[in-house]
């Protein structure tokens, strides 16, 4: 008999805090592999999708194009929080929603995956020491912040997670006062 299985915990470290059995931890780790997860290999993110693809084109008898350069650019960009799972079903959902023989674009894509793309192509840091551009890149989300709370800074701060007078002195150093 050969058992598969899968956690996202370290076992070894549950069996030192004693919420793992030890007994099962050694008969489980005869042969063990360690996956990482999609954010640590996202050459595989456009093999992944269209295996989804081909796979929910032939469920749903819904032939699409494919996928646009810039949607798999914009999947290989996002972080998958939800590992290959949350892919599938992203791709799934796009599949559901097309149109027979159009092309999967960023713009069907859902509002999280998105905004990952969206969001550094808006702010187009211009190259320079990574202080520079990280700059450039809070510099525009305390812009996008304060429009967002039209100006209010009380609640920009709160949103933002830091005090009033956090986000005075920032303000300060950005000239945006």
């Amino acid at each position: 008999m050969r058992i598969i299985c899968a956690t996202n915990r370290d076992l070894a470290a549950e069996v030192e805090k004693g919420t793992f059995r030890q007994n099962l931890y050694y008969r489980l780790m005869v042969f063990p592999i360690r996956l990482p997860p999609l954010r640590e290999r996202r050459e595989d993110i456009p093999l992944l999708a269209d295996h989804f693809l081909r796979r929910y084109q032939a469920e749903y008898r819904c032939e699409v194009a494919g996928f646009s350069q810039e949607t798999l650019d914009a999947l290989a960009n996002y972080q998958w929080p939800g590992n290959i799972r949350e892919l599938e079903n992203e791709v799934q959902r796009l599949v559901i929603q097309a149109e027979p023989g159009a092309w999967l674009e960023v713009a069907d894509l859902s509002p999280r995956i998105r905004k990952v793309e969206g969001t550094l192509a808006r702010i187009s840091p211009k190259k320079g020491t990574l202080k520079e551009m990280m700059g450039q890149v809070e510099r525009w989300l305390l812009a996008e912040a304060l429009r967002e709370h039209d100006g209010n800074k009380t609640r920009t701060a709160q949103t933002l997670g830091i005090t009033r007078e956090g986000l005075h002195k920032k303000l300060s150093k950005f000239g945006m006062n």
